[in-house]
């Protein structure tokens, strides 16, 4: 459909977007005549304006307002139109800085990374955190306070994830060596997923006193983990910037209706793994996609890989349709470059970034 706009056409609705994204208001054709680098009387601008608005790519929330955006007009911008920006300096120093501390540690890379994210965009991030996809290395609990233990993990490539886990109130220290020696015979040199059926047949035949903590381990925290239908983790960050730029009652209600979303986190992971087929960055933008209704927000989402260019998780950040597509799609799509790099250097983020 862009290749049927004229050129004239394409910079009225790159204007008109633009001022959006700025300001969330409407565009007169007077405004444009002005910000135009043409030459084009009001009349003219009026004209183009209401055949944009036919073709469903404009429209005007008053009578004799100016004009919007339709999220028809937004996926045009955005595929055909959009000029996207390089990173500055300081944004890309930003995101390596606060992703360089966590050497080693995928779960505490995901949570810079969706930190960083959030913070330049001024948007709310999320991750979903890959599969449990590498054979394991070393298992062990460590007992923090009566009721809770942390669930260390290392997988073969040598990223390692801390789970902190719900134990019975009153089980004894030894009662987590006991399920570190159990575990690790069952789970080293194999992922979650290819021996949970087992472990859990085995704990069906064999009841001990280990059973609780042990089934409790492979049923919650470390099986979502391993599998399930969507096989990851959801990660967000950054929800109070969704109410930075607040101007008008329908923000609020665009706002409300991004709160809901993030937390329905099993159709945010589905909407996460359709980067699974993706080249690079991919943009939602409103309801135009089948899984839910999110009319008035758009996400930016970039899939990252492992060692052997699979993709394993996604990162992104969602917000209102305004967003400033041109600086906030080079930012995700570095943040996914990050942590592919991470992922594909056993684990050592410094030492990939000390080298780039």
């Amino acid at each position: 459909m862009i290749a049927e706009l004229n050129e004239r056409a394409r910079e009225i609705l790159r204007h008109i977007v633009e001022s959006y994204v700025e300001s969330g208001e409407p565009v007169g054709s007077r405004t444009l005549s002005r910000r135009l680098n043409v030459n084009l009387s009001p009349a003219t601008i009026r004209n183009v304006m209401a055949d944009l608005e036919e073709t469903g790519l404009l429209f005007a929330p008053h009578t004799s307002a100016g004009r919007l955006p339709t999220e028809a007009g937004l996926r045009m911008f955005v595929d055909g139109i959009l000029e996207v920006g390089n990173l500055t300096e300081e944004e890309r120093k930003t995101i390596d800085v606060q992703c360089a501390g966590t050497p080693n540690n995928l779960e505490g890379l995901l949570e810079e990374a969706t930190s960083a994210l959030s913070g330049l965009a001024r948007c709310a991030s999320l991750v979903m955190a890959p599969k449990a996809g590498s054979p394991l290395r070393h298992i062990e609990f460590v007992n923090l306070s009566p009721g809770r233990a942390l669930v260390v993990l290392v997988t073969e490539t040598g990223i390692v994830e801390n789970r902190i886990i719900e134990t019975p109130a009153n089980l004894p220290p030894s009662a987590l060596v006991e399920a570190t020696n159990f575990l690790s015979s069952r789970l080293v040199g194999r992922t979650l997923s290819e021996a949970y059926d087992e472990i859990i047949t085995e704990l069906d035949q064999h009841r001990v006193y280990l059973d609780e903590l042990t089934t409790r381990v492979v049923e919650s925290g470390l099986a979502t983990w391993a599998g399930g239908e969507q096989g990851g983790a959801l990660i967000i960050r950054g929800q109070a910037h969704l109410l930075d730029d607040v101007s008008a009652l329908a923000d609020l209600e665009q706002i409300r209706a991004l709160f809901s979303a993030l937390d329905t986190k099993e159709e945010m992971l589905k909407l996460l793994s359709l980067t699974d087929t993706a080249e690079g960055v991919r943009i939602f933008i409103g309801a135009d996609n089948n899984l839910f209704n999110l009319a008035g927000c758009s996400m930016i989402v970039g899939p990252y890989r492992n060692s052997e260019e699979k993709v394993v998780g996604a990162i992104g950040v969602i917000g209102p349709t305004r967003i400033n597509y041109a600086n906030i799609i080079p930012m995700v799509d570095y943040t996914s470059r990050l942590i592919s790099r991470f992922l594909g250097h056993d684990g050592n983020v410094g030492a990939k970034l000390n080298n780039d």
